[in-house]
């Protein structure tokens, strides 16, 4: 079998010295290792992938237990540290893998632990299961479709690059774009992500029901609360919003959750306890954002991750080339760092194989490292810190992310349309023999 690379074509464009890498990639080789790996990953998950959960779920109520038992006794960092890490880890661990399907074919429980069933449905599960800022509906739509499938094109709704546009090409000191960036990032969940992703789901029923977007519409344009309150949606009202998405968060994790504590600081004589609580969980909040957007947001941006013009087949060879070189992964290995991460630093193994589960990408990590060295694909891993300062430089338009060099991104595509044609071939070839078996038989 041949080798299908990219390197001798007639009137190829001018590679950078960092791109110089494609010209020998063999992304054949490189898809079928990837989904070699996946295929063997998926048949190993069981009992000891339910088991880690049963333990990361274990650490975050843990998290939740402290923070809760010590918010009524003054404003204190225990405090706020356990209630943020709760907030953070219940979001990227547990509903983020749950969302994904990552132990829908393990868990014995399918009631719950299933895609379909965590977080959705009704206000009780949400509560139950994992009450955020976002709606888990809308949360899975923007993240789990739009961004999983669209990585890194324009219409990847977390594009970084693409979203602060206004703020890259803002006339202002760049200490004021500082400031700016500190505000999105104590702020970003409610401010951007809620919102946002409540439009994605607007955009997603619209498409179900064939209905046609106004030409007037910019349906990839963000959907922030400072557009709410400015301009307006076309697709919710803020009141909308507020009642469906953010005020069920808002009600009942700063008002009702506290709550007790009102009665118990009378019982107890013990004045300020209600307060003291509200003001930890609002201390808990902004620190759980800025935690959030320091594991989260870094994932995909830098001036060492690349962009793309045009769409791919999901699993294709482009994609799994998008998911490697659009992605970056943090340091990763044991229980307590990845929980400290939220299991986002295997960002490139999650990008990969999206269903899968925290266990598989911890195990996945090293030999998707080996296969990238083996073909001489990018695989970065640097400190989150680092990514974080490579991130602010997109958002300040100090820096800019690259353009995967055109002529390979087309070629790649143009790969993954003969190995899509060969397959349909295969399968029509295999029905119609199946069909030739059975007529045979019969006679």
């Amino acid at each position: 079998m041949c080798r299908v690379t990219t390197r001798s074509r007639g009137g190829a464009e001018q590679l950078k010295k960092e791109d110089k890498w494609v010209e020998d990639f063999d992304v054949v080789a490189f898809t079928a290792d990837i989904k070699a790996l996946g295929d063997e990953l998926e048949k190993q998950q069981g009992d000891a992938d339910v088991r880690h959960l049963n333990k990361m779920i274990g650490w975050s109520n843990a998290c939740a237990a402290v923070g809760l038992l010590t918010m009524g006794l003054g404003v204190n960092f225990v405090s706020v540290f356990a209630l943020s890490t709760w907030t953070f880890t219940r979001w990227t661990m547990i509903a983020h893998h749950t969302c994904h399907g990552g132990y829908d074919r393990c868990h014995p429980n399918k009631g719950r632990w299933n895609r379909f069933k965590f977080a959705v449905g009704s206000t009780w599960r949400r509560v139950n299961d994992w009450l955020d800022w976002m709606m888990p509906e809308a949360w899975n739509v923007e993240h789990n479709n739009r961004h999983h499938y669209c990585l890194s094109e324009v219409d990847d709704p977390d594009l970084v690059e693409e979203n602060l546009v206004d703020l890259r090409n803002m006339d202002i000191p760049m200490l004021a774009k500082y400031a700016i960036v500190l505000f999105n990032m104590m702020t970003w969940k409610w401010f951007y992500y809620a919102p946002n992703t409540y439009k994605e789901l607007k955009l997603a029923r619209l498409r179900r029901q064939g209905k046609e977007i106004p030409a007037d519409v910019h349906p990839e344009y963000a959907v922030t609360i400072k557009t709410l309150l400015t301009e307006g949606s076309p697709f919710y009202s803020l009141w909308e919003f507020f009642s469906i998405v953010a005020g069920p968060y808002l009600v009942i994790h700063f008002i009702l959750l506290p709550l007790p504590l009102l009665f118990v600081g009378q019982y107890l004589n013990m004045d300020g306890m209600y307060a003291s609580a509200v003001k930890n969980l609002v201390l808990a909040e902004l620190f759980t954002n800025f935690h959030g957007f320091v594991a989260v947001v870094t994932n995909h941006a830098g001036d060492d991750m690349y962009r793309f013009r045009n769409g791919c087949r999901p699993f294709s060879g482009s994609f799994y080339v998008r998911q490697v070189t659009a992605s970056v992964d943090f340091a990763y290995g044991t229980d307590l760092c990845d929980f400290m991460h939220g299991y986002l630093n295997y960002q490139i193994e999650h990008h990969l194989w999206p269903s899968l589960s925290m266990l598989s990408y911890q195990k996945a990590a090293p030999l998707v490292r080996d296969i990238c060295k083996k073909h001489g694909i990018p695989y970065v891993k640097e400190s989150v810190f680092i990514r974080l300062k490579k991130t602010i430089d997109i958002m300040t338009g100090t820096s800019n992310m690259r353009w995967f060099p055109e002529s390979y991104e087309k070629k790649y595509l143009e790969i993954d349309a003969v190995a899509e044609a060969k397959k349909r071939m295969s399968s029509k070839s295999s029905t119609n023999s199946l069909t030739g078996l059975r007529t045979g038989a019969s006679e």
